[in-house]
């Protein structure tokens, strides 16, 4: 998965030496800059200057233990080992086909007057910034902390944060938060610098949460567990972009994570059908249930439309919070094997939903064994209980059972936070980490989706539901949530392209995307894996353009906007040179997302890659775009 170009030991030259036990680490093209090094304390501190700006000022990388703050007192510097990596990393499935991963490290080996034992490794992307602390193998230190290190800014910079099942919070200044907050948190430190905190590769412990250390500084908090001997805390994780969309386009988390174990060459990403808001929907005389009936015809329409999944969601087994549903036997058990096996004849997979009722009162491992056995496609775990660290413990040991019986994963309601952990496990394709469209019986604005780009879908792939083009307006049939959905239908088709999920979970009736040939068609041509994918615009709050181009070769462009119309040139210089035919899909002129939600208007010409196109956003609407090459 990992093709070596060039890796080498180097010297100051380079890694440029300052006081003693200091080092300055450049970005590989020379952006980014960090200072790192013990103090004259014993204490471990950096610095992080991006794009000629200072941004984080001195701050502790720091663990608390029951007894004391380490590094400190009595701990000095034994060796650094600077080391540079230019190498690429080819996913089995993500953003793009091959991923260059190029940094410089600088790895500080740290001990104690008691002889314990502490490497603290900085790594400097183009990208971003990544530190953690480790104890190294063959020591003999086992260190029970907390991670307590900062992020001391050098100003008071305007954010936006994510707030759970909810729009996310800001705009605000970071002087302005009081609350401890999770990750992420995407910080606009100037014009053209923007900044994100995240954390990668969390194998044990807390999920990362931050409070708030001084009014412009975050102090982390995380209960790491035990760090034995050859263990490590994760990594703690600054983007820098001069663009938000430089951060929507970095694999930086991934790149932080370990290859997979193992093969996985069955993992299918794709576009999902789904039964949950299906059902109560009316038809021609047909009545949408989630039963067996409409399975059939939702797995006839994926496979006419190269659709790759048909998600069942809760109750299929019984009440999914029933303690005595049984996850293999209850219920429609019987017809959930038997489309199941509809679903190979017809080349769709089927995925099944879990709820943590269910799957803490019977075996758990049993239970994915029989999934396996009766030829599941992956498995959507909902509600799971716990302590954050008890939650992160049961979503690794489920995603590995998951593995095992070749079974892709979705976790849903307040999920553990993505992490970057697609790269080691590629069958954990999403999450819920996000406001979830028409979910909790909450209406999501234009504004949300526009948010949510720029802070959830930094930290991995992202279940939103987009894609809902019943957008009557007034109350629907829906069983589950009948609010309508303020969006316009050319700006849901957009919005499937443009969130990054492994399993594009659209939630309508065959019938209407039949409405939309031209939209259809737009969504049935997001094969996956992605060969490319490029942020051609964006502002945080306002508007997002993305292109993808799909494992057929074709080129695909979404754009969204927030409650505000707008127009907007896009340069085409990303296709690649010869003749394009374009499939131009807009608002129609009168479209709103409050007044005229299902007007759309479509136009086809040819194009090259020196062209430039207009696209004009309706109120809460979007563009979609459909690149063809010619002969």
């Amino acid at each position: 998965m990992k093709a070596p170009l060039f890796a080498a030991v180097l010297s100051c030259r380079i890694f440029t030496c300052s006081l003693a036990g200091e080092l300055l680490i450049e970005s590989p093209d020379k952006q980014i800059h960090v200072r790192a090094g013990l103090d004259e304390n014993g204490a471990f501190r950096y610095s992080l200057n991006a794009f000629g700006q200072p941004i984080i000022q001195p701050s502790a990388v720091a663990l608390q233990t029951s007894t004391a703050t380490i590094p400190g007192t009595g701990w000095k510097l034994i060796r650094e080992k600077s080391t540079s990596n230019n190498t690429i990393w080819k996913p089995l499935w993500g953003k793009r086909k091959v991923v260059p991963d190029r940094y410089r490290q600088a790895v500080f080996e740290l001990e104690s007057s008691n002889y314990e034992r502490l490497d603290v490794t900085f790594r400097v992307y183009d990208d971003g910034i990544a530190f953690r602390c480790e104890v190294p193998s063959g020591s003999t230190s086992l260190i029970h902390a907390s991670d307590r290190s900062e992020f001391r800014f050098a100003g008071d910079y305007l954010t936006w944060g994510y707030h759970g099942e909810n729009h996310n919070h800001g705009p605000e200044l970071l002087s302005a938060i009081t609350e401890k907050r999770p990750p992420i948190i995407t910080l606009q430190a100037g014009s053209e610098t923007f900044l994100a905190l995240h954390e990668a590769d969390l194998r044990q412990g807390e999920p990362l949460q931050l409070e708030k250390a001084a009014p412009t500084a975050f102090i982390t908090s995380a209960k790491l567990g035990d760090l034995k001997p050859g263990t490590a805390a994760p990594w703690r994780v600054v983007f820098c972009g001069k663009t938000p969309g430089a951060f929507v386009d970095s694999h930086l988390l991934e790149l932080l994570n370990p290859d997979p174990a193992g093969d996985f060459s069955w993992v299918k990403p794709g576009v999902c059908t789904w039964d949950w808001r299906i059902d109560g929907a009316k038809v021609d005389g047909f009545n949408y249930g989630m039963n067996y009936d409409s399975w059939v015809r939702m797995i006839d329409f994926s496979e006419a439309n190269g659709i790759k999944h048909l998600v069942l969601d809760a109750n299929w087994y019984g009440p999914e919070f029933k303690h005595d549903s049984d996850p293999v036997k209850g219920d429609k058990a019987a017809d959930v094997r038997k489309i199941i096996d509809y679903g190979k004849r017809k080349n769709v997979g089927v995925w099944l939903y879990l709820n943590d009722v269910g799957g803490r009162k019977f075996p758990i491992a049993e239970t994915l064994a029989h999934y396996g056995e009766w030829g599941a496609s992956g498995v959507k775990y909902g509600f799971m209980e716990g302590t954050p660290e008890e939650k992160n413990a049961r979503t690794r040991m489920i995603t590995e059972l998951c593995a095992k019986q070749k079974l892709l994963c979705n976790f849903h309601d307040g999920p553990v936070h993505p992490y970057g952990q697609m790269r080691t496990w590629p069958n954990a394709v999403t999450r819920e980490f996000c406001q979830a469209q028409l979910d909790g019986h909450k209406v999501f604005q234009p504004k949300t989706f526009v948010t949510s780009v720029f802070v959830n879908m930094l930290a991995g792939p992202i279940d939103m539901n987009n894609g809902f083009f019943d957008l009557r307006q007034g109350p629907t049939t829906r069983v589950d949530n009948p609010m309508e959905c303020p969006s316009t239908v050319v700006g849901e088709a957009a919005r499937t392209l443009i969130t990054f999920s492994g399993a594009t979970i659209i939630p309508d009736i065959p019938e209407f995307y039949q409405k939309y040939p031209d939209l259809l068609r737009f969504i049935a041509a997001q094969q996956m894996p992605w060969r490319e994918s490029k942020t051609l615009s964006g502002v945080i709050g306002e508007h997002i353009v993305m292109a993808r181009e799909s494992a057929k070769g074709v080129w695909l462009v979404g754009a969204a906007t927030n409650e505000q119309a707008r127009e907007l040139d896009i340069k085409l210089d990303f296709l690649p040179k010869g003749t394009f035919r374009v499939t131009l899909i807009q608002d129609g002129e009168n479209g709103n997302f409050q007044t005229h939600r299902e007007t759309h208007r479509t136009e086809t010409r040819s194009i090259t890659q020196v062209d430039t196109l207009r696209l004009k956003l309706a109120p809460g609407g979007g563009a979609c775009v459909l690149l063809e090459k010619q002969p």
